[in-house]
């Protein structure tokens, strides 16, 4: 189950529900973080969500770290392929500040996002554990 606690500008975020207790990390519920169009920065709602996303994965230090960047589909796809990569690569590089080791996280960059949800959901980085 995912909350979402929306903001009205410029940042939207979906936070992860409790985790299960079973212990494993593939059990762990992604975390969610939405962007502002045309932008790859963070502020310190996201921020707070990405120590909480560095907190799990201390709870699973084998566990591998996925973060995935996605972007909407107005603009080019080069330019929205791109646009995922800083988003996600920014993502990490906090996740690292925050004492996830760097050779544990693996960056996705899948660009544009067509008809899968609504263009602000399409603008997001997944924080997703032991996959």
């Amino acid at each position: 189950m995912i909350r979402r606690l929306a903001l009205l500008a410029p940042v939207a975020l979906a936070i992860a529900g409790c985790a299960s207790l079973s212990g494993e990390a593939s059990s762990e519920p992604p975390v969610i973080i939405f962007f502002s169009g045309d932008s790859a920065a963070l502020e310190e709602p996201a921020l707070a969500l990405v120590r909480g996303a560095a907190a799990t994965a201390a709870r699973h230090p084998n566990a591998s770290v996925r973060v995935l960047g996605f972007a909407g589909p107005t603009g080019g796809r080069p330019y929205n392929v791109a646009l995922s990569r800083a988003r996600a690569e920014q993502i990490s590089t906090h996740l690292t500040e925050a004492g996830v080791l760097a050779s544990r996280i693996r960056v996705v960059a899948r660009g544009p996002v067509e008809f899968e949800f609504a263009e602000l959901e399409s603008r997001r980085v997944e924080i997703r554990f032991g996959e």
